[in-house]
């Protein structure tokens, strides 16, 4: 089922999102959702938090939006290595 995206400045997308405790059958029906949706809307990538969900829930798919050849499903991710430099695209 695509679900609703959240715009900002809905709450949900500022809170500090809550560890997942437990894998359940509603945890694998929210990422078989969260997949549907990131792939319907051409995304690369979609958090629980984005559809309304205030949990630490990722899925990615780095080769995207078209070639959807590497999908990963992050539970709990957290960042180890914060070195390096990021810039910024020019706005099209």
């Amino acid at each position: 089922m695509k679900l609703n995206v959240c715009r900002w400045p809905e709450e949900v997308l500022a809170d500090k999102a809550a560890p997942v405790e437990e894998v359940t059958p509603e945890l694998r029906e929210l990422v078989d959702n969260m997949i549907e949706t990131m792939y319907a809307d051409d995304g690369v990538g979609l958090a629980a938090p984005q559809v309304g969900e205030s949990i630490r829930l990722i899925c990615v798919d780095q080769t995207g939006p078209k070639e959807r050849a590497d999908l990963m499903v992050l539970i709990n991710p957290e960042l180890s290595d914060c070195e390096g430099a990021w810039t910024p695209r020019k706005a099209a």
